[in-house]
């Protein structure tokens, strides 16, 4: 099953129409996709109130792909306001229980920053985290090419394999180290992550400006790039039981209409999607 959303809920005009508080664009957003991804959780680790309302806010079948907490994977500037990393890790994993016990988490998404490197200390951090995470399923998404270099690439996606680490496939610009390559690979027969961050390579790199935050993702996939990614997420599927497909090309609003065009590609129609607002007014 190939099962695409886009990153966040809050910040995809396209798909509310009137007066929607913000507290209830995720009923809204449910209605157009049956999963997202919380980046929420990358800023700060979410209290348990906002997983309960959001897991009631979303039909039964509905998935929640989290992001891991930013201390957890070394964006973290400074010191971790935990007492120690066990601790920020169990923190995590308690702010997962609404999600678990409703059945509605896919997956944690640990995303490495760009100089997270191919190393011997690296590998062992990763070993560490999967063990921390217990059972929870995580994907694993690399910013630094040498993970894929032709004398690692095999022995990266070993590694995961054993270490039982979801692959997070990526669509991004080729720009340089803190870049990866796009590697049509599942780890899991069960589930894999494919990502789009657009293809903006003059924007990717943080050199290019004060606002490379806001330009970094600004891209609009064009038809033929979303059908040659449509066969792409095809064969994915004949290898591996669920394939979720997350859009996070939203700096110029493009995510939830490219996630879209997507669907209509693949010729999809989710059947179990929460019901429209009726705008009255």
């Amino acid at each position: 099953m190939i099962i695409i959303g886009v990153t966040g809920w809050g910040d995809h005009d396209s798909l509310y129409t009137g007066n929607i508080s913000p507290r209830d664009k995720l009923k809204e957003y449910a209605a157009h996709f049956p999963t997202v991804e919380v980046d929420s959780a990358f800023y700060a680790v979410q209290p348990k109130r906002n997983s309960s309302k959001w897991v009631k806010d979303t039909p039964e079948s509905f998935q929640f792909i989290v992001k891991a907490y930013q201390g957890m994977t070394g964006h973290q500037r400074g010191e971790i306001p935990f007492e120690s990393k066990e601790e920020m890790f169990a923190a995590f994993k308690d702010s997962l229980e609404p999600y678990i016990q409703s059945g509605k988490l896919a997956m944690v998404l640990f995303q490495f920053p760009p100089w997270f490197d191919c190393k011997k200390a690296n590998v062992d951090y990763l070993r560490w985290c999967k063990e921390q995470m217990g059972d929870i399923p995580c994907a694993l998404e690399f910013r630094h090419q040498s993970w894929f270099r032709p004398e690692f690439k095999e022995s990266t996606l070993r590694f995961m394999r054993e270490e039982g680490w979801i692959h997070s496939i990526c669509d991004e610009p080729q720009a340089g180290e803190g870049s990866v390559p796009t590697v049509l690979e599942s780890t899991s027969p069960d589930k894999v992550l494919v990502r789009f961050h657009g293809r903006n390579f003059h924007g990717w790199q943080k050199k290019n400006g004060d606002n490379w935050r806001e330009v970094r993702y600004l891209y609009r996939y064009n038809e033929k790039e979303l059908a040659e990614w449509a066969e792409h997420l095809k064969q994915l599927e004949k290898s591996c039981k669920n394939v979720f497909v997350v859009f996070n090309n939203n700096s110029g609003g493009d995510a939830a209409d490219n996630a879209k065009q997507m669907i209509g590609l693949l010729d999809i129609e989710y059947q179990q999607l929460a019901p429209r607002q009726l705008d009255l007014f």
